[in-house]
């Protein structure tokens, strides 16, 4: 029973950021599919879903694990997944900080992305401040 509030708590967290996500990606979608023609949406709506779901969704997390875990290799990269081998959690645990460092530095570069180059709707105090001295 105690490692089941963590184990709630991270698929609340883990399904909330997927709707979010989803959400967002589905207006940026439409916003995009409304200035194409019929041939291009279907090609875009193909490729791109093809491209989120198998290359991000599917072999991005792999080939990650892999690069991060190489004890592992690929075929243990895989199975890692459904592993429950003290060793494999050892090794995706011993990887940690290069996974987490580069999330973290990831989504520090889109925070600026977003505060410095994207154009903006001033609506706090504080905004026009960092749009002005980031030019």
């Amino acid at each position: 029973m105690d490692a089941f509030f963590p184990l709630l708590l991270t698929i609340l967290g883990l399904s909330l950021f997927e709707i979010v996500s989803s959400i967002d990606n589905a207006v940026i979608n439409a916003e995009v599919l409304g200035t194409m023609s019929k041939r291009g949406r279907r090609w875009f709506l193909l490729w791109g879903f093809l491209f989120a779901v198998v290359i991000v969704r599917g072999l991005l997390p792999w080939i990650i694990i892999w690069v991060t875990s190489p004890s592992l290799g690929p075929i243990g990269a895989l199975t890692a997944t459904f592993s429950n081998d003290p060793k494999v959690t050892e090794a995706i645990e011993h990887s940690a900080p290069i996974l987490l460092g580069g999330g973290g530095i990831f989504l520090v570069f889109l925070f600026f992305h977003w505060l410095f180059l994207e154009p903006k709707n001033f609506g706090l105090k504080g905004e026009h401040f960092f749009f002005r001295n980031s030019l």
